[in-house]
């Protein structure tokens, strides 16, 4: 009889490995996944949908804090046992304990080396950093899926292994006439159909589920570290101190396009690896060892060649990613400063600047498709045509070399031609076992060639969120200003250099040694002409610029909580009517707090907003209130704010602009009937009665200032000089308005057709 080939299935190895499949699958959820999904279904089917003003107060309330600081996120949804029910979401805090372990993994990175990333050990190191944050322990829930992701990947290429024998033999038996082995061996065909289709898809299932924990993961320490409050404020300083402008695309695209990249990264080098593995394991069996000296010198020979044509696909990643977040950026201004590109109808100017953003993107990418016609092109020809020819050489070595001759003429002609028979069916199986194991050795090994790739894009999205991490963790925190040593709240300023920090230093100071002192129903206005620094003193008097000479200065004020800043442009939050009025608090705190919407009324009416609840819909109605609202309502509204948040101090940056003179004194004796201690700028001199001290700005550019109390001489002096100043300019206006008129009447259609016509 003729020697049983080892690459052959043993009679009982197939249907152990069909029954093992079979345990696994009936112990999944694809069992139970319809019967589930079903029961679901019926209950959609008796639920009654949330009435708007059901879903209105539903989604008002965002998340309820426990006492460790722990919050669980509500998510409205539907039940019938319960009337107002939530979907409970857990999020905890991150520590600062646990960013200042993580600072020292992520040194100073310059930016410059965000267009040079490359597969190294600086690579690595970035890569290993970030890890550390997308898997935190051992006995995460990253670590469960990445192990049953390994599970079924190994499975996978056992099963391969399997299919590729029993391809074998079923063709075997239609060599052979074996009728019954044909039918035994279809049979299991379809039988382990069943767990490999199933372990497909449970592949490209887990590996999208850990790439979605993965950008989670990400993003929520992202969050929590670009979005810190005192003392680093990092959302607003890390586009000038930090360097890194186009945050929202690091945080939007790139960390999405990073989990991706390393999660399919993963399947696309492990199961490659183990099928080459695995597959030259068992084609050793037949190949012998010139066939498996053969089979690696292919791999070395195929390497070395790809290696050589491979171009720096991680900078070409990482220079794609930068023009993506300029062009999205262009796209994000028009939209935000839509209104006033209308006003001055620049919708052909921003198309250029857009289209022009556009070009040097679609330029780019057009030179990485040429750069890749060289490489695929070679990729094809060597993984494609040559692994193809390399492995039918292969499989002629053991049919042309190692094969034996059947004699068999002592034993009869009819047991020589069986012999032969027999020889012929072992041969077609090895031939068809060899050939399908080749052909996935074939796909393994360019799938592993292609990884190489995949590798050099993930060094360069893996740069620029090391560079983004690296800034947020090194931007050092702002001085904080210790309080006054008096018990009343007192914000003082003693030899302060006020400058425009950027890049971690300060250019030369707009105002220099600045010294005051603001106690409790003291009023400050900056008054000054533009572009000497009111906003800037402001900025250092509410604590999110430090002074230009932290060294020779000193800083008091209260917490930030009792300085209330109001800009020019009043900001309107993404939520309901009543949001806007209680920003930055949460509805969970105005319901903590006991107050009751009957106070909102009331500083609406102190605004002259009242009418807004009934005309927009309720206190739960969500609009784009900073479309809804006009420019004086918006300027109410975060007065509105100040009304209700009561702070000890009040900086109003001309946040009244654009409301009327009788309308603004109103809020002003309000403000002040609630205790709060106002610091305005303005170059109103009709708001210098509501204050008792004026700070006028030098315009010189000497950065001297003056500070004077209200009443005085000097003071009525500085308030004489600004008015003077607008009254020589309204007579310039008369003027100019009388010159209008007169060319009127020169350039008028009556003049133009011949004179002006008496009526004598």
């Amino acid at each position: 009889m003729a020697k049983k080939n080892p690459i052959l299935f043993n009679s009982s190895k197939p249907h152990v490995l069909v029954l093992l499949s079979l345990v696994l699958l009936l112990r999944s959820r694809i069992i139970t996944g319809p019967r589930d999904l079903l029961h679901k279904l019926s209950k959609v089917g008796f639920r009654k949908d949330l009435s708007p003003s059901e879903l209105a107060q539903a989604l008002q309330k965002l998340y309820v804090e426990g006492p460790d600081g722990t919050k669980q996120v509500l998510v409205p949804f539907r039940d019938t046992s319960q009337r107002f029910p939530y979907f409970h979401v857990p999020i905890h805090p991150i520590s600062d304990a646990l960013f200042s372990s993580h600072k020292p993994h992520f040194p100073p990175f310059p930016l410059s080396a965000q267009n040079k990333p490359n597969v190294d050990r600086a690579f690595v190191r970035q890569l290993l950093a970030i890890l550390r944050i997308t898997f935190p322990s051992y006995r995460s829930s990253e670590v469960g899926i990445v192990l049953v992701h390994s599970t079924f990947l190994v499975l996978r290429t056992v099963l391969s292994v399997g299919v590729a024998k029993l391809d074998g033999k079923i063709v075997k038996s239609l060599v052979s006439a074996d009728g019954r082995g044909f039918l035994r061996g279809l049979g299991l065909w379809f039988l382990l159909a069943i767990p490999s289709t199933y372990t497909n898809s449970m592949i490209r299932h887990l590996q999208s589920r850990l790439s979605l924990r993965l950008r989670t993961r990400l993003t929520r320490y992202t969050h929590d570290l670009y979005l810190s409050s005192d003392p680093h404020l990092r959302y607003y300083r890390i586009s000038g101190q930090g360097g890194i402008d186009g945050v929202d695309q690091y945080i939007t695209a790139d960390i999405a396009s990073w989990a991706d990249s390393l999660s399919g990264l993963y399947g696309n080098v492990l199961k490659p690896f183990l099928d080459l593995t695995l597959f030259t394991s068992q084609l050793s069996r037949t190949l012998g060892v010139r066939g498996t000296a053969a089979l690696f010198l292919t791999y070395y020979a195929t390497a070395r060649i790809l290696r050589a044509v491979t171009p720096a696909f991680g900078r070409l990643a990482a220079i794609e990613a930068r023009l993506e977040g300029e062009y999205r950026a262009g796209v994000g201004r028009v939209g935000r400063e839509a209104e006033e590109v209308a006003f001055y109808d620049g919708g052909q100017r921003e198309r250029e600047i857009l289209w022009r953003a556009y070009l040097r993107l679609i330029k780019h990418v057009n030179s990485i498709f040429k750069i890749r016609i060289a490489y695929e092109w070679t990729e094809d020809y060597v993984i494609k045509y040559l692994w193809s020819a390399a492995g039918y050489c292969l499989i002629s070595i053991p049919v042309l070399f190692t094969r034996r001759r059947v004699l068999g003429v002592q034993a009869g002609p009819q047991v020589a031609l069986a012999k032969a028979n027999d020889a012929v069916a072992d041969r077609t199986e090895n031939y068809i076992s060899s050939r399908r194991l080749l052909l996935s050795l074939a796909d393994a090994g360019g799938r592993l060639m292609y990884a190489y790739k995949d590798i050099l894009e993930l060094a360069g999205l893996t740069t620029r969120l090391y560079a983004l991490l690296s800034s947020l963790h090194n931007l050092p925190p702002l001085p904080t200003a210790s309080p006054a040593d008096s018990g009343n709240p007192r914000i003082t300023l003693d030899n302060v250099d006020v400058s425009i920090p950027t890049s971690g230093t300060h250019e030369e100071p707009l105002v220099k040694a600045l010294s005051l002192s603001l106690c409790e129903g003291e009023h400050l206005m900056i008054t000054g002409s533009n572009g000497v620094g009111k906003t800037a003193v402001a900025r250092v008097l509410a604590g999110i610029w430090a002074p230009g000479n932290e060294r020779e200065s000193k800083v008091h004020r209260p917490g930030r909580g009792e300085v209330f800043v109001v800009p020019q442009r009043a900001y309107m939050v993404t939520g309901s009517l009543l949001d806007q009025i209680i920003y930055p608090h949460t509805y969970t705190q105005f319901e903590q707090s006991g107050r009751a919407k009957e106070e909102l009324m009331e500083i609406l009416e102190a605004v002259h907003l009242a009418y807004l609840p009934t005309r927009e819909g309720g206190w739960e109605t969500r609009k784009e209130w900073r479309d809804v609202l006009s420019g004086g309502e918006k300027q109410r509204m975060a007065m509105a704010r100040v009304f209700y948040h009561k702070p000890k101090f009040a900086i109003l940056d001309e946040c009244t602009s654009a409301v009327s003179s009788d309308v603004e004194g109103q809020m002003y004796e309000h403000a002040k009937s609630l205790g709060i201690t106002l610091i305005t700028i303005s170059l109103r001199p009709s708001l210098a009665k509501y204050h008792t001290q004026l700070l006028t700005l030098s315009g010189d550019g000497t950065g001297s200032w003056t500070l004077a109390r209200i009443g005085t001489a000097e003071a009525r002096m500085g308030i004489d000089r600004e008015i003077g100043m607008l009254q020589s300019k309204l007579k310039e206006v008369e003027r100019w308005e009388r010159q209008v008129k007169e060319l009127e009447i020169l350039l008028g259609p009556q003049s133009a057709a011949g004179g002006i016509t008496s009526n004598n």
